[in-house]
């Protein structure tokens, strides 16, 4: 996800500080992985220098002086830009999962028992996102965030059991290589 393209999002609603655009990307996004504010800052300042967003001042609200930005038009125009483009398929998949398979297949250790334990893990984690996306007064956002993570664990579980069912070939490829 491009913290940039975000941050300009969150400024097309109108000047915020950092300590504010932190908040809303975290409420907005709540199954990501929160902002740092070091991240905030640090891409504020570099959407500065780009000129796609500016200083709109400096408040205190009774508190440490904070700084107001702004989205400029470029901003608009490059956030608008990247909202308008594909996001193409993964030309390579990683998967850490298949890595550890494989590697434990080499070390002589149990694939079988490592994917099982996997599938719980799993199975735990769908039954927690499950939890948040039924709670009484969950937004739709959050609802569709966890939708779109459980359908990702779901293919892994279906991934999952294919190759459970395939660890004796796999295993016999491997020690042949």
């Amino acid at each position: 996800m491009s913290t940039r393209h975000i941050l300009l999002g969150l400024l097309a609603a109108g000047p915020s500080h950092g300590y504010d655009l932190k908040r809303r990307h975290d409420e907005r996004f709540p199954q990501a992985r929160p902002l740092a504010y070091g991240q905030v800052y640090t891409t504020l300042q570099r959407l500065v220098r780009d000129g796609l967003a500016e200083v709109d001042g400096t408040n205190s609200d009774g508190g440490p002086e904070r700084t107001l930005y702004r989205s400029t038009d470029d901003g608009s125009l490059e956030l608008t830009r990247w909202a308008g483009e594909i996001t193409p398929p993964a030309p390579f998949v990683t998967n850490e999962i298949f890595a550890k398979v494989v590697v434990a297949i080499l070390a002589s250790g149990d694939p079988a028992a490592y994917l099982s334990a996997q599938r719980a893990a799993h199975m735990a984690r769908m039954r927690e996102l499950t939890a948040v996306k039924t709670a009484s007064g969950a937004d739709l956002a959050t609802v569709l965030s966890a939708d779109y993570a459980l359908n990702h664990l779901d293919a892994d579980l279906r991934w999952m059991t294919t190759t459970a069912a395939r660890l004796t070939t796999l295993t016999a490829e491997v020690d042949a290589a």
